[in-house]
């Protein structure tokens, strides 16, 4: 952030701020200092937000607020690690279902459960349950 002011890339400072005023918002209301999974888990929240907003401002035509959020978006995104594909979420959705012995969307929620238990913070939640629903239908 500082080095975003510094450099004048003032709208990158703004976001930053904003993701950092997020996760000390959360350290005082745990009261103690955040693990970096911790601090990864609020930005994702905060990315979650934003894309949520696109998609609203998509559906209002506001192309004007679409670009600033879309360039919002561009920014937190650097710094976060990169998700997993849908390829390697399969893998590992294949397995838990052999392993569980699941075999329809009855076991839906077991599945997703020991799948997002496994990939917390690598994996989109929204393209888990995509994979999940495909192979249990």
């Amino acid at each position: 952030m500082f080095k975003a002011s510094k450099e004048g890339r003032d709208f990158e400072s703004g976001i930053l701020k904003i993701a950092i005023s997020a996760v000390k918002n959360e350290e005082v209301n745990k009261g103690e200092e955040l693990k970096d999974s911790d601090i990864e888990t609020i930005l994702r929240k905060e990315v979650k937000k934003i894309k949520d907003s696109i998609g609203q401002y998509k559906e209002m035509g506001r192309e004007d607020l679409l670009k600033e959020e879309e360039k919002q978006l561009e920014v937190l995104e650097k710094y976060l690690p990169e998700l997993m594909g849908e390829d390697e979420i399969k893998k590992v959705v294949e397995k838990k279902i052999s392993d569980l012995e699941a075999t329809s969307m009855r076991d839906m929620g077991k599945v997703m459960g020991a799948v997002m238990g496994e990939l917390k913070g690598k994996a989109d939640g929204g393209d888990v349950r995509k994979v999940v629903q495909e192979l249990l239908s």
